[in-house]
């Protein structure tokens, strides 16, 4: 049996079931320093057989994966954020993948976190982050991955998300596919929607709305309006934010209507 000091650390994190582990532990495991870890590790992480995707915390990376990298994003995700103590979600086209209603895999992982952190780009995993308030108390569920699980957002926080930021979510039609697939199957709960959207702007609600009901969808959108009508009617939102202010305006929705929607059904 191989010393302390003489451990392969991947392999052995591997063997005992450990997806991650700090650099305290990992000092503890080998009888060494925390100041002697990162050189004891250097030669692994060359190897492509570990990475450290947060200061302190390290993954070790399984066989199958070792040219990638790193290992897929969502199989080390909770560690980071558990380490970091961070509250957080899968969100946008990840989550719409993740729920079945994505047409294309997303290049990146997207996430909400409750505390800005920077975009994380190792071998092939990508994860861009943006800053969310009150996640905890927002609806998410646990997904299984072969490392554990990953929190994910449900079906109605997802579609709030993509209309409120449609670049998040490959531009407006791509948006407005991804909602129609969500919307299938009675994923989507209009009571639901309406007592999530009091977190978000009347520009996210008329965005939702609009395109929900001009794409026949068999949600129930009398939450929605009567939410709208107990905001302050200013001027009217843009269905497309990247486009001019030009075009008739829905009374309904409050939303001027700036665009046409040409979702990929």
């Amino acid at each position: 049996m191989a010393t302390p000091k003489r451990l392969n650390v991947p392999d052995w994190l591997l063997s005992h079931g450990r997806t991650s582990a700090s650099t305290s532990e990992i000092a503890r495991i080998l009888e060494i320093s925390e100041d002697g870890v990162r050189a004891r590790l250097r030669n692994s992480v060359k190897r492509n057989q570990m990475f450290s995707p947060a200061r302190g915390l390290w993954v070790p990376i399984p066989p199958e994966y070792r040219n990638w990298g790193a290992t897929p994003a969502l199989e080390f995700l909770d560690s980071m954020m558990t380490y970091l103590e961070r509250d957080y979600y899968v969100g946008w086209l990840s989550a719409a993948e993740i729920l079945g209603a994505s047409h294309q895999r997303p290049q990146v992982t997207q996430v909400a976190v409750s505390s800005q952190l920077s975009n994380l780009s190792i071998g092939r995993s990508q994860i861009r982050f943006r800053t969310r308030k009150n996640i905890s108390e927002l609806p998410r569920f646990k997904h299984r991955v072969p490392s554990g699980y990953v929190w994910v957002s449900s079906p109605e926080l997802t579609a709030l998300d993509l209309a409120d930021a449609t670049l998040m979510g490959g531009g407006l039609n791509n948006v407005a596919t991804v909602l129609v697939e969500l919307s299938k199957d009675n994923h989507l709960d209009g009571e639901r929607l309406a007592s999530i959207a009091v977190n978000y702007s009347t520009t996210a609600i008329s965005r939702l709305g609009y395109i929900l009901q001009v794409l026949d969808s068999n949600v129930d959108l009398k939450g929605l309006k009567l939410l709208l009508k107990t905001r302050r009617k200013l001027r009217p939102s843009l269905l497309s934010p990247s486009d001019r202010r030009a075009g008739k305006v829905s009374q309904e929705w409050n939303l001027l209507i700036n665009t046409s929607l040409e979702p990929d059904l």
